[in-house]
């Protein structure tokens, strides 16, 4: 016995046999509550004034897992209560996951479906599809599956010869789950004019019932698939009321209309990026001068000259970077510490191994590096740049 929920959606009050109890479990001789299958929950709701915690299939029969253990034997009448609310949102959103699949169509090459799933506020499809999907086809995607509610569009329902409903180009199938494929006949559920799927699901009869959909957002499950979320609904208003929120108070910022947002954003990206570009041109002069004064302040050990301090506004591969250009040239040895202590780079062209220096750098002050014998970095220093300076200008490295 299968469920009776996808021929009669709207049916959410019944009364039916008990075929079997146990444990808290009942089957009867028919139910319109639905097992979860294929991405849509479990109806909720009431079994002779108990609490339906899950239904599902089990070898053929539709069992209803009760919470608490039902006053009932085989043979009695018991009244079974659906969530109405519940049942009519997983409709809705079933439906609308066939809308957005016909849009998906539409807009992309070849499109797969890879299945979805109904939750609590969001529902997400998966597209089988090589188009990339950016945030332009997001929004034509949307629009598209608006339109297809605001046509509404008849919803209808019916069984075909497997065979006959396999060999039809025009009918998209869920081949990770099977949704709709079980036994000889499949069910067929068609948005007159838009989409055509198997699918043992509830659905609306006409789109105009799903309500408004929005488009949340796109994501990456697996390789060849992109996964859309939306809302319909309440969820859906929601999450728009909140945008346009948003999208008005920025507006208000930058002293422009919601339309004229874009222009203003490029605006304020040009005007950040001079003003960085000008920040780096600052910083690489104080960088130039912070070095020069260094150059003027070299140290002479065992024969060799050592230039050493702490430079501003680098970071540690820029740090090594700007050591090994200098040394040979302005130092046989070149030590440059971050102002915070945390990191160092050593670079040598005369005889000193720079991976050395940073050994007895972090064997002293903790942390750890490595390198070369002629450019070597360290990290995790603990200890501030003027006492790694103070140790590296007096006798405490190899010489």
């Amino acid at each position: 016995m299968r469920t009776l929920a996808p021929t009669e959606p709207y049916t959410t009050r019944f009364e039916a046999t008990v075929a079997s109890v146990a444990d808290g479990e009942v089957v009867l001789d028919e139910t319109y509550f639905y097992a979860e299958s294929g991405g849509q929950p479990a109806d909720r709701g009431t079994l002779a004034d108990r609490e339906v915690r899950d239904v599902y299939e089990r070898e053929g029969a539709v069992v209803h897992a009760l919470a608490d253990p039902p006053d009932v034997e085989a043979g009695e009448t018991v009244l079974g209560e659906i969530d109405a609310a519940f049942r009519t949102y997983c409709m809705r959103a079933h439906t609308a996951s066939h809308a957005l699949y016909g849009a998906g169509r539409r807009l992309f090459e070849g499109p797969g479906y890879g299945g979805f799933d109904i939750g609590e506020a969001t529902v997400r499809i998966d597209f089988a599809t090589p188009t990339a999907i950016d945030d332009a086809t997001v929004v034509a995607l949307e629009r598209l599956v608006n339109r297809a509610v605001w046509d509404s569009h008849e919803v209808s329902w019916a069984e075909l010869p497997r065979e006959e409903a396999l060999a039809r180009e025009d009918v998209a199938f869920n081949v990770e789950t099977e949704e709709g494929l079980a036994g000889e006949r499949v069910r067929l559920v068609e948005i007159d004019g838009w989409d055509r799927a198997a699918c043992g699901g509830t659905h609306v009869r006409n789109t105009r019932e799903i309500g408004p959909v929005s488009v949340l957002g796109r994501s990456n499950p697996g390789e060849g698939l992109t996964r859309v979320e939306f809302a319909v609904g309440p969820a859906a208003i929601q999450r728009r009321a909140e945008e346009q929120a948003a999208a008005l108070d920025a507006a208000a910022a930058l002293e422009t209309s919601v339309r004229e947002l874009p222009e203003a954003v490029a605006r304020l990206r040009h005007e950040r990026d001079a003003l960085a570009a000008d920040r780096a041109d600052l910083q690489e002069q104080i960088v130039d001068a912070r070095l020069d004064d260094l150059l003027a302040d070299t140290i002479t050990k065992d024969g060799r000259k050592w230039l050493v301090g702490a430079v501003d506004h680098l970071d540690a591969n820029e740090l090594a970077e700007r050591a090994r250009a200098l040394a040979g040239d302005a130092a046989g040895v070149v030590a440059l510490v971050d102002t915070d202590g945390a990191y160092l780079a050593v670079a040598t062209a005369d005889g000193v191994d720079a991976s050395a220096v940073v050994e007895a750098v972090t064997a002293v002050f903790g942390g750890g590096g490595g390198g070369s014998e002629r450019v070597a970095q360290g990290g995790g220093i603990e200890a501030d740049a003027a006492a790694v300076v103070a140790f590296l200008r007096g006798d405490g490295v190899l010489e």
